[in-house]
């Protein structure tokens, strides 16, 4: 029953999205975007103009489009068809809130999708669905928290890919199973023990052994950004946390912090 209703709620929450989208994120630099031909996947998309847009601020499960080796994704080809469902042959309008464009000259925005109803944040929507994540870059950051709360939404339904385990949230005491996961993207719960600036670095460590044990490591370009938010990870120390981000092997399974929004305070003690 509890499953049931959170569903629907879920379900009415994206569709009041429909009209709350053009209030939400007011700082974008909006464009004209164009009508969508084509959906490559479950967070890029292809305009009549032949620019290919890049949903920036998400990260949907993957296929492998020609990459010789590469596994689909659990659920990569429902994401695929959600976003085909929402966008397109539709017209859309960009918005950028940082770097424009990455290295494969992708436009990297926020699609706002025309609809009957009014415009709906395809983002926010995929993410509702629970058919893509949340995943930044420290130069485009904004609107992480419209979308942090919806994923928290429909991770907590078990909405989409949450319920798979192949996105399990993993525990941060657990170094075993986070250095089977490295070279992944992962989201990673745990306790900080240690809080501690070292070498212009701040390393959140989440057991007694560093080298051994999970950690986040935020270096010095970082810090310039948690500064210009008032918000200093030594104050982490004690704090339960969901880190989210590339897990590699250094000195045991950590994850490199390069913005704030990658670390989310669950509760202070």
């Amino acid at each position: 029953m509890f499953r049931t209703s959170f569903v629907r709620l879920a379900t009415l929450a994206a569709l009041s999205s429909v009209s709350a989208a053009a209030m939400a994120c007011e700082a974008l630099r909006m464009t004209p975007g164009g009508t969508v031909l084509e959906v490559t996947d479950g967070d890029t998309l292809v305009l009549d103009s032949g620019v290919v847009v890049r949903l920036i601020g998400t990260q949907a499960p993957k296929l492998p489009l020609g990459r010789e080796g590469f596994p689909t994704w659990p659920l990569a080809p429902e994401a695929k068809s959600a976003l085909e469902a929402i966008a397109l042959n539709k017209s859309v309008r960009l918005g950028f809130g940082g770097e424009d464009v990455d290295r494969y000259d992708r436009a990297l925005a926020h699609v706002f999708v025309t609809t009957p109803q009014g415009e709906q944040w395809a983002q926010q929507a995929m993410v509702a669905q629970g058919l893509a994540r949340v995943y930044s870059f420290p130069d485009n950051r904004a609107c992480l928290d419209l979308l942090l709360a919806a994923e928290g939404r429909a991770r907590a339904g078990g909405l989409g890919i949450w319920s798979d385990p192949y996105y399990s949230v993993r525990a941060a005491d657990r170094p075993e199973q986070l250095l089977a996961r490295a070279g992944h993207y992962e989201l990673v719960e745990g306790r900080v023990l240690l809080a501690d600036r070292s070498g212009g670095r701040v390393y959140l460590n989440f057991g007694r052994f560093w080298k051994q044990d999970f950690t986040a490591v935020i270096e010095a370009a970082a810090l310039r950004l948690f500064a210009q938010d008032g918000f200093d990870p030594l104050v982490l120390e004690g704090a339960l946390v969901r880190v989210r981000g590339w897990v590699d092997d250094r000195d045991g399974p950590r994850i490199e912090v390069t913005h704030p929004e990658q670390i989310e305070v669950l509760a202070t003690q």
